[in-house]
């Protein structure tokens, strides 16, 4: 069979075009039969084009037309000429093309999705099929778009004396934070390999080894539930920069976004982005990433209320917890007594045991507390939340991760239902001044926030030995509408701050050798001042393009059980692999 050599994509042609011989190869995405005239619809990653097959062209050629179906893969000659009845929905809408000859490189059943935009097809059907799924032109649009930007980040950290380097796949486990994905080795039996949740050590042994200024698109692994914005493999756009400061990876990486929404999305964003502490961004906004297109921020009412008769306040403030709320302008009316009560189910998800609402009106503030304080006292909490006729108060009581947490969850939850979040919106700012250490309640101990290797602010550097819970880190977060598009530090290049932070951590020195041996060993050589920052490409390609799932721009994402289902990974092996790997498969855990 031959294949004729294309000369247009489908999406290419116009009035310009009319009257031109062109070659076109394509999926069918329709066909029509009026009798003397077959009109089909080709498509290719482009566009569609139509094509007419009429009465003057050899009868086997129009009869060979008549057979075509849905997905079909043909090849088109013709001419193109101007349509008498125009489609203003397609950039083709102007043309059409009347066939010459026609080769069917392939027949096709009928798909199980229909290949359209707005199909609604089933989620898990779509991963399924997903070669079908793909042949849209939003994913096929989605994946050029990550292409593009790909190369942008590329062209511009190359720009600026980035060198790629590709780190190992195979590395060493060191357990912390996500689990590990593991790969057992057959040479060295009974060892394992570990899939990098990032080349965070090895990209900090490039800055040792002289390279001065790194990057890499790079394949990341965590074992971990999934969510919209995760996946168990996932890319990174890694970064690391010798004899820097926190302003001068800043300072990169606003240059790099401002190109990226400029080249990307045509528009002008301005720098600096403005910076907070993290301190102000929970206080202010219950997160560390916080969406800033909208308003009710936090208020602490915990002074005003410590000597109320109202118990799940003063318990709170009497173990240290605190008392606040957020005040939503005009959504008094909008939320009824049921969808209130949806809310407090949710806030449980993130420890909270209950919720206080009020509602303001002309005549006064009514309160599911209303028993607990008198009118005079509900009207001074609202007026000190600048509550005015119409606003709704919701209040969370509890330590202060949990109030936290709670309102921060409900501010953003509650802008999206009320449709405060307006997508073409695009408000970037840093993050800065993390906490060194934060504390896990369920071991009862201190873990780096961000990994061990994160210089404390050079003013808080003495107290890691003395109180290392009041340590600032030299972090910082690039957060857009609410999501952290990615995060970095600047790192320990000391020996001696090193062992203070290890001991911070109540790290023995078997764990430091067994976990970061090579790397201290390495240090021990001439280490230069190091920091940098890292990407979450996909997330990043999802917020650009307007999805609501990192599942929409990459090619064969994995589902919520972490499974391909197009290829069924993952998948049973035989028993001569697991021998040849000295492992057995236990069907109970004892």
């Amino acid at each position: 069979m031959s294949i004729y050599k294309r000369s247009h994509m489908c999406g290419d042609l116009r009035e310009a075009n009319v009257g031109q011989e062109v070659v076109l190869n394509g999926w069918i995405q329709k066909r029509r039969n009026l009798g003397g005239l077959i009109f089909c619809d080709l498509r290719d990653k482009t566009g569609i084009t139509q094509i007419v097959f009429n009465d003057e062209i050899p009868q086997e050629i129009f009869e060979k037309a008549d057979t075509l179906r849905s997905e079909y893969v043909v090849g088109i000659k013709g001419k193109v000429m101007e349509r008498e009845s125009k489609n203003p929905d397609l950039p083709t809408g102007d043309i059409e093309v009347f066939a010459s000859d026609l080769v069917i490189y392939s027949a096709a059943d009928t798909p199980p999705i229909y290949i359209k935009d707005d199909d609604n097809v089933d989620d898990n059907l779509r991963l399924k099929y997903r070669y079908l799924d793909l042949r849209k032109k939003k994913m096929q649009d989605n994946l050029t778009f990550r292409h593009n930007l790909a190369k942008l980040t590329r062209d511009y950290f190359a720009e600026n004396g980035f060198t790629e380097v590709e780190t190992p796949v195979l590395i060493k486990s060191t357990p912390e934070g996500a689990r590990d994905y593991l790969v057992p080795s057959r040479v060295n039996q009974g060892r394992f390999y570990a899939l990098p949740q990032s080349p965070q050590m090895f990209k900090q042994l490039l800055m040792v080894g002289g390279t001065d200024r790194y990057m890499q698109i790079v394949k990341c692994f965590r074992d971990e539930d999934l969510r919209a914005d995760r996946q168990p493999e996932f890319t990174q756009i890694d970064l690391e920069m010798s004899f820097v400061d926190v302003d001068d990876v800043i300072e990169i990486q606003e240059g790099y976004l401002k190109r990226v929404f400029k080249e990307m999305k045509g528009i002008d964003i301005e720098t600096p982005f403005p910076r907070i502490t993290y301190d102000e961004a929970m206080t202010r906004y219950g997160s560390d990433k916080p969406d800033t297109r909208i308003g009710f921020e936090l208020q602490d009412i915990t002074a005003l209320v410590k000597d109320c008769d109202f118990k799940v306040f003063t318990d709170a403030i009497a173990a240290g917890g605190s008392v606040r709320g957020i005040c939503i302008t005009g959504a008094a009316g909008e939320y009824t007594r049921k969808k209130i009560d949806k809310l407090t189910e949710m806030v449980k998800s993130y420890s909270a045991k209950g919720m206080v609402w009020m509602k303001v009106a002309a005549d006064g503030v009514s309160s599911s507390v209303n028993k607990f304080f008198s009118p005079e006292q509900l009207k001074e909490i609202a007026d000190s939340m600048g509550a005015a006729d119409g606003d709704l108060i919701l209040i969370v009581s509890d330590k202060n991760k949990v109030v936290f947490d709670s309102l921060g969850f409900l501010r953003r939850h509650i802008a999206g239902e009320l449709g405060l979040l307006d997508d073409e919106q695009y408000n970037l700012l840093w993050v800065v001044d993390f906490p060194l250490l934060e504390y896990d309640e369920e071991e009862d101990s201190y873990h780096a926030m961000h990994h061990p290797f994160t210089s404390p602010k050079e003013e808080d550097a003495e107290l890691l030995k003395t109180d290392p819970t009041k340590v600032k880190a030299n972090a910082y977060d690039i957060v857009l509408n609410g999501v952290e598009l990615g995060g970095g530090s600047i790192r320990i290049h000391q020996q001696d701050m090193q062992e203070d932070m290890f001991r911070a951590l109540n790290m023995t020195q078997e764990e430091i050798d067994e976990k970061f041996g090579f790397l201290v060993e390495a240090f021990k050589y001439g280490t230069p001042p190091h920091g940098g920052l890292a990407y979450g490409l996909d997330r990043l390609v999802m917020l650009l393009t307007g999805e609501k799932s990192i599942r929409e721009v990459i090619a064969f994402p994995k589902n919520q059980n972490a499974q391909c289902m197009v290829s069924e990974a993952p998948g049973v092996v035989e028993d001569k692999q697991l021998n040849e790997l000295g492992i057995k498969i236990i069907t109970e855990v004892e």
